[in-house]
């Protein structure tokens, strides 16, 4: 894996983590979305690159390791597709919290109201 994508790799993690720790429900959103892409960047980059590689049709008489692996794709498509499907449960989770409660704040929202024993 090359510095500058581990790097970014790192960055990614430490602003999703620090995201996911606030108290506004938006910025728990946007660090989600930073942490999965992080995560796909993460998977994508420890594979290797493909460069002078064959797609992964076997023929008689070439090394094994002239081959491209296909299962970091698969998985980071997987990742994709599952990410986003989180994303837009999130999502529609903040419009309801955002139209029962009227915040967006995770302290005020599970505060007992007046009246609640």
């Amino acid at each position: 894996m090359a510095y500058d994508t581990a790097l970014l790799v790192g960055v990614m993690f430490t602003v999703a983590t620090y995201l996911i720790l606030q108290k506004n429900f938006i910025r728990i959103l946007f660090g989600f979305i930073i942490f999965t892409n992080a995560g796909n960047l993460f998977l994508l980059s420890i594979s290797g690159a493909p460069r002078h590689r064959r797609m992964p049709i076997l023929e008689e008489g070439r090394p094994v390791s002239d081959y491209v692996d296909p299962l970091p794709q698969a998985l980071v498509l997987t990742a994709i597709v599952i990410g986003l499907g989180l994303t837009v449960y999130l999502i529609m989770l903040l419009y309801r919290v955002i139209l029962d409660s009227k915040t967006i704040d995770t302290e005020k929202l599970f505060q007992p109201e007046e009246g609640d024993e």
